[in-house]
């Protein structure tokens, strides 16, 4: 199976880089094992949107797209649980 490219867009990037360390570290972790398995145990397809997915980290959550053909994971949002869908 082909690794995929994981991209991120420029509102996903800094609000990892505003996050504590900890969770940071978290999030990256989950974000690098998507370029092997973009639907791995736990990811969830989002209602009302073609391409978007969500993967659970801890508290956090992780919006992604994925785009079979060109082999790309776009993280598109990053954030607390409670915040993450707005």
């Amino acid at each position: 199976m082909s690794r995929y490219r994981v991209e991120f867009t420029s509102s996903a990037a800094r609000a990892i880089r505003k996050l504590p360390k900890n969770v940071r570290t978290r999030l990256l972790d989950a974000i690098s094992e998507l370029s092997d398995d973009p639907c791995p145990p736990g990811a969830r397809k989002l209602a009302g949107v073609d391409l978007a997915w969500r993967v659970r980290a801890g508290d956090h959550r992780v919006i992604y797209e994925i785009e079979d053909d060109a082999l790309l994971v776009t993280v598109v949002r990053a954030a607390h649980r409670r915040e993450v869908y707005r």
